[in-house]
């Protein structure tokens, strides 16, 4: 009993140190909150600084994330420089797809420079030209609706033939009279009259179409075929231009233009064969071996050398001449038993 009232006595005093009850009054017990509330008062004594300091670093923590989200969203709207449409584009020529799941248009066009840092050449493989042609004509064809009536792109392109309204074909038979008779400036002359009169003739004829046929289908194709075909001719026109034409194909070209301006397509054709595909045999493995030739290397030489396997651009200037060699049987018709694919070209 002594100890117990020892140990009251002792707590009394401790409170009694911390102020918590007053010495005067005779109060034997006292209340807990009053208890926390002192040390409470106590601890914010000796921390209260150390606290003060910690709330005013993590406020401006806060701050310092509120401004970089603001200048996160400033640089998401101003890196948006190029328009939804050119994005997709450019996102479908790599292969990749044009949305992500919860994606934005801000984090598309980055991931589209991403892709473009990491890849900078595109595998597109091999250019489909008459698919680009195709599209050409869809966009001419947009921007002359948008225009209401202006010029098409035929008419655009027949501008750059600039081929004088006095050029007939009958001119050009009166040219042709002295073809292939050494002067091969003259010659030049008369191939590229030739081939600009038969362009014209196509342009004229795919202008004079209605505004219904100008929608089908059957007419952007062959405007979009006009269009390669005078893509494919520009680096055999420019050779006629400044006359370093070679001259084996300068004879192959005489020949093949004789017979058009004759009327005799089926030679024509022969001609155009004998200057693509030509007669000489394929070498293969050695052709000279000691001091005597092999049979048949006399025959190897440029004049039956297949020119359609010599580069890409001789390979579509010849294609496109077919497509010429072609249309001048359209315009300027003659006997069935002179002509080629007589019942296709009826049709």
């Amino acid at each position: 009993m002594d100890i117990l009232k020892a140990e009251i006595a002792r707590k009394r005093k401790l409170l009694e140190e911390k102020n918590i009850i007053d010495p005067t009054k005779s109060r034997k017990y006292f209340k807990r909150g009053d208890l926390l509330a002192k040390e409470q008062e106590e601890y914010f004594k000796k921390y209260g600084s150390q606290k003060q300091e910690a709330e005013e670093i993590e406020e401006k923590d806060r701050q310092t994330k509120a401004d970089k989200q603001e200048n996160n969203e400033t640089e998401q709207t101003e890196t948006v420089l190029l328009p939804r449409t050119e994005v997709i584009k450019r996102l479908r020529e790599r292969g990749h797809p044009i949305w992500l799941f919860g994606e934005s248009e801000a984090q598309s066009f980055k991931r589209l420079r991403r892709i473009e840092i990491q890849e900078p050449e595109a595998n597109r493989g091999l250019r489909n030209d008459f698919q680009e042609a195709m599209e050409k004509v869809d966009e001419a064809y947009l921007n002359e609706i948008l225009a209401l009536g202006t010029q098409g792109d035929t008419e655009q392109q027949l501008k750059e033939i600039a081929l004088d309204d006095s050029v007939t074909y009958d001119a050009i038979l009166e040219m042709a009279k002295t073809l292939g008779q050494g002067n091969k400036n003259h010659d030049m002359n008369v191939i590229l009259t030739l081939l600009q009169f038969l362009l014209k003739l196509w342009g004229q004829q795919l202008n004079s179409a209605t505004a219904a046929e100008k929608t089908a289908v059957k007419h952007k194709m062959a405007r979009a075929t006009f269009t390669q075909t005078q893509v494919y001719l520009k680096p055999l026109v420019r050779k006629l231009k400044k006359k370093n034409l070679p001259d084996d194909i300068c004879e192959s070209l005489c020949e093949i233009t004789k017979h058009l301006l004759d009327r005799n397509y089926i030679m024509a054709s022969d001609s155009y064969l004998q200057m693509a595909i030509g007669n000489a045999p394929w070498p293969i493995g050695v052709t000279m071996v000691g001091i005597h030739a092999r049979t048949g290397r006399e025959k190897i030489f440029s004049k039956n050398v297949a020119h359609v396997m010599n580069d890409e651009t001789q390979r579509k200037y010849i294609q496109a001449l077919k497509r010429l060699m072609t249309k001048c049987q359209e315009y300027f018709p003659t006997d069935p038993s002179r002509c080629v694919e007589y019942t296709a070209t009826v049709n």
